[in-house]
């Protein structure tokens, strides 16, 4: 057993697992793939070396359609899987200590059944208020359900939780071209400082950096300045906007895998080539870093409260 989570085989390119067990994004075109598609997916991204896989026991059918499709092409072997314990704001029962810890417990074993596995490399809160119940799974990690722990965040003062709580060990956090909060903040550093992984995901803002100008909602249409200005360096690079993108969270000093979901091999096959071309040139990365204003106060970074969001 790992005993820094730094000595687990994660790789650089990450496969976001959502779309597996639903139809998520709001730029998703072509819907939730088939069984077989999912195969294809997990082959093309084993083959590439992208071996960490992210899912949830909240992503509807994700984690036993990953299970399965593992099983199916023999590669349960080669990755290393970041999942989360369910919503806790779910739980119909009361929130007292004894519920709470037999509802994350029951979520975990869960999660190892669905995905066919003895242990889960890395065990993540999906909401930073959580955090204040990671001694039940610091308990599931010494009894070795569980290898790593930590929690997902969002914005710089979940970061300076996190930052203090005692046996976080991982952090997945939003950032993009467009979200730029931790980063800025200093608090991206401060994780690698501690040691700790760190997940990058959200890249393409669910599809808003990417999707065609006409397509974007007028509520979102506050957007539009910032990704024109990023759409001329990309041109002006000679990159696409999801390669940009994608290889800007490659460039951020501390973090440990971008996730990226797909819904085709088409999708994963880019995805790997654009991984392997590395970080940005530092001059593309100032110059984007340069020109994104503080979006903190709209709801572009907060997908949630976009129209149609689930």
């Amino acid at each position: 057993m790992a005993k820094n989570i730094l000595d687990l085989d994660f790789s650089r390119l990450a496969v976001g697992t959502v779309q597996f067990g639903l139809p998520y994004g709001v730029a998703n075109r072509t819907g939730q793939p088939s069984f077989k598609q999912v195969c294809e997916i997990l082959a093309c991204a084993v083959e590439h070396g992208a071996t960490t896989l992210e899912t949830a026991a909240a992503y509807g059918e994700s984690e036993s359609v990953l299970g399965r499709a593992l099983c199916e092409i023999g590669a349960q072997d080669r990755v290393t899987i970041v999942s989360k314990v369910r919503h806790l704001k779910t739980m119909a029962q009361e929130h007292t200590p004894e519920n709470i810890e037999r509802w994350i417990r029951d979520s975990v074993v869960s999660s190892l059944e669905r995905l066919g596995i003895d242990r889960l490399p890395v065990c993540l809160f999906h909401n930073t208020i959580d955090v204040a119940h990671m001694e039940v799974l610091l308990a599931l990690k010494g009894e070795g359900l569980v290898q790593h722990v930590g929690v997902s965040v969002i914005t710089p003062d979940q970061m300076e939780m996190v930052l203090s709580t005692p046996g976080v060990e991982a952090i997945q956090v939003a950032m993009s071209l467009l979200d730029q909060r931790i980063q800025r903040s200093g608090d991206l550093a401060r994780a690698a400082d501690a040691g700790l992984a760190v997940f990058v995901r959200s890249i393409y803002l669910q599809g808003l950096l990417l999707m065609p100008q006409a397509e974007i909602d007028p509520v979102l249409h506050q957007v539009v300045p910032a990704r024109q200005a990023l759409q001329g360096i990309a041109g002006d690079a000679g990159l696409t906007m999801s390669e940009m993108a994608l290889r800007y969270g490659l460039s951020l000093p501390g973090v440990t895998s971008v996730l990226t979901g797909v819904e085709t091999v088409e999708q994963m096959e880019a995805n790997a080539k654009i991984a392997a071309r590395g970080p940005l040139p530092p001059e593309v990365v100032e110059a984007i870093e340069g020109v994104v204003p503080d979006l903190s106060d709209t709801i572009i970074l907060t997908p949630w409260l976009w129209p149609g969001a689930m």
